[in-house]
């Protein structure tokens, strides 16, 4: 019997399907976004057959959902110049690059255009970090509120919420240290979807699984919350690997 605790991988019908074993009573398995990363979270009673048996039975549905995954709208490559759609708040803006001989801004210039000042010769690399953390500052600004309503509701406390770019996921939580991540692309997100996520990442502070109780739960505290799921689902998705 394979007792590991860390993660490691198998490949089953030319899946690669990464496996974490854990001290859990259910097996779970997870599709996500962009490209359909398979992941399960078995518990360390499991065997390996018993794992990949598991696994082959949901083969089906694993599937489909990397199909639904491979039909996403996707952004192409952003080159960060003038005329280039960029996504912000769930709304597409056309770019307007402006080179001066000042410090770096990012503005909403109207309802349909963002204003990317650039110092002259600025190139495509330190073009987009000006732009992302012109996005990390409009979920800074977002998330206290938030917080502070969703804490009030669930009666809880987070310790600590960061923002970073994520590869695999939407959003994280650390339980023992009350500690969420939230993917920066959410910035680019209707409102609803960093709601969705972040609801979903703090009933994970009642609710360690994705079980029934986890679900009921989130029905309690937000009942929309399927409908906020499947507007995230369709959102195009970033060029770059990152999801939930």
């Amino acid at each position: 019997m394979n007792t590991k605790t860390d993660n490691y991988h198998i490949e089953i019908s030319g899946l690669s399907i990464e496996v974490v074993r854990k001290d859990i009573k259910h097996f779970y398995i997870g599709v996500h976004p962009p490209n359909g990363q398979v992941r399960v979270s078995a518990p360390l009673r499991l065997d390996d057959d018993a794992v990949r048996m598991a696994i082959i039975s949901r083969l089906g549905w694993i599937r489909r959902k990397q199909a639904s995954f491979a039909k996403q709208e996707r952004q192409s490559e952003r080159e960060y110049v003038s005329g280039e759609s960029h996504y912000f708040a769930g709304k597409r803006y056309r770019l307007k690059v402006t080179e001066q001989d000042c410090p770096p801004t990012v503005c909403l210039l109207n309802n349909t255009r963002i204003g990317l000042v650039v110092r002259p010769g600025t190139d495509r690399a330190k073009r987009e970090v000006v732009l992302y953390e012109w996005y990390r500052e409009h979920l800074r600004t977002q998330l206290p509120p938030l917080i502070a309503k969703w804490e009030q509701k669930m009666e809880l406390t987070v310790n600590e919420v960061r923002i970073k770019k994520m590869k695999t996921l939407w959003g994280s939580c650390n339980i023992e240290a009350k500690r969420i991540w939230l993917n920066l692309e959410l910035a680019k997100k209707p409102k609803s979807c960093l709601v969705y996520v972040l609801v979903h990442e703090m009933v994970h502070l009642l609710e360690r699984h994705h079980n029934d109780r986890f679900r009921e739960l989130m029905d309690h505290f937000l009942p929309q919350w399927r409908t906020y799921r499947d507007t995230l689902n369709r959102a195009p998705l970033a060029h770059e690997d990152w999801g939930y």
